[in-house]
């Protein structure tokens, strides 16, 4: 065993050039795996993070059917004791209750719809990014119940500005009668995500409660876990627990479904790219091999003649494609730690881009893990092995005869 392991490393640095060459191909090919796939990990972080930090949280809770019909008179059921519950649970860091409703704002300018969003500015600001995306003004600082936060394409649509007046008017649960507030803006946000810049204003909670018609009630617990990853477990006892008595639990799995596709697919997507990149290599190794084959036919002829065997020469064959998967492997972990680990210090700006829902807010950086580093020079070394095999069998069927007639 160790014959051949130290006669393949000899015989594939006779030609040196040649398997710099060929190694240094196979290793960008598995320096472009690492990348992308630290790529996609970052990626999909950065979605989700973008997605339920903005505004939406990890988890919400609502009354039953609320998401759907988003209905008024569908409030959480006993509020008091699902929030007091809600403060005892230790995979919990923060949580701010709200009262939404579809609303129209008016300017002496212009109208829109909006959903107006009753807040706790001091809890809210624990979980949202509404008040670091505050361009003009302040986010509900001041003592007045009548400040309004706007985002900046409602404003432009309304043509106002900060302390200028706009009238909110909203059907209340129960009876559907119209009433009105008029309100003062006293900030402006801008999150560059059009449906909240332009659909969204937030109030305090009491003076959306009382514009509504639902007395000390909400609509919605928003939720961030001590950890992301929770919200992605179904099994988690926590949404059995406050799915009962008319309530609904649900994660940002379940509020935005494709983002649940999304990373389903992203498993596909590396399976396609190393495909491709295998498809794209495996000519280049076997065009290597075969080169090293034919240019010592007579070499292995001799061999053979004095009486090796015909698997002998196939095995250091194989043995040599594996010293080059080996190289190769080294090669590609240094290039991709390189390539991986300047970018992921520098990051990729998509801020502004939207994707599959969600917005970028922050710069994308990939995201390096041990076994990128493991699974996938393992895979490469094992693939090479294996293409090695067609020039071994070819090598080991050759004839003696008619390879001592060929010298190149």
């Amino acid at each position: 065993m160790w014959f051949y392991i130290k006669l393949a490393w000899r015989n594939i640095f006779r030609n040196k050039r040649r398997t710099i060459i060929a190694g240094t191909a196979i290793g960008i090919m598995l320096a472009c795996l690492i990348f992308y796939d630290a790529l996609l990990i970052g990626m999909n972080e950065t979605m989700i993070k973008s997605a339920t930090g903005s505004f939406l949280g990890e988890a919400q809770i609502h009354a039953a059917g609320f998401r759907d019909t988003q209905e008024v008179e569908r409030t959480i059921h006993n509020p008091e004791q699902v929030l007091a519950s809600l403060k005892s649970e230790s995979i919990i860091k923060s949580f701010t209750p709200r009262a939404l409703g579809l609303a129209m704002a008016t300017s002496p300018a212009n109208v829109s719809s909006v959903m107006l969003a009753g807040i706790e500015p001091e809890t809210e600001r624990e979980l949202s990014k509404v008040d670091d995306a505050i361009r003009e003004g302040s986010f509900l600082e001041g003592r007045s119940q009548r400040d309004i936060v706007i985002g900046s394409k409602l404003a432009e649509i309304l043509e106002v500005g900060l302390g200028d007046r706009v009238v909110i008017t909203a059907a209340q649960a129960g009876t559907g009668d119209l009433a009105q507030e008029m309100f003062r803006v006293s900030g402006i946000y801008h999150l560059n995500i059009n449906e909240m810049d332009s659909g969204m204003a937030f109030v305090r909670l009491p003076k959306a409660q009382q514009l509504l018609g639902i007395g000390a009630n909400i609509h919605q617990i928003a939720i961030a876990f001590i950890d992301t990853a929770i919200a992605s477990r179904g099994d988690l006892p926590f949404w059995k627990k406050y799915s009962r008595d008319g309530n609904e639990a649900a994660s940002w799995l379940t509020i935005l479904p494709q983002f649940k596709a999304i990373l389903e697919m992203t498993g596909m997507f590396r399976g396609v790219l190393a495909m491709i990149l295998m498809a794209v290599v495996v000519f280049g190794i076997i065009n290597t091999l075969f080169m090293s084959l034919y240019e010592r036919l007579f070499e292995f002829a001799v061999l053979r003649a004095v009486g090796t065997r015909p698997w002998g020469v196939g095995k250091l064959m194989l043995f040599e494609s594996g010293a080059l998967g080996i190289l190769s492997a080294i090669i590609g972990i240094i290039m991709g730690l390189v390539l991986t680990g300047i970018v992921a210090k520098t990051g990729i700006d998509y801020r502004g881009i939207e994707f599959a829902g969600a917005t970028f807010q922050e710069l994308l950086y990939p995201v390096m893990t041990v076994w990128q580093f493991i699974i996938y020079p393992a895979g490469v070394f094992i693939f090479t092995f294996l293409v090695g095999l067609y020039p071994a069998m070819v090598a080991s069927r050759m004839s003696i005869t008619e390879s001592l007639r060929k010298s190149l």
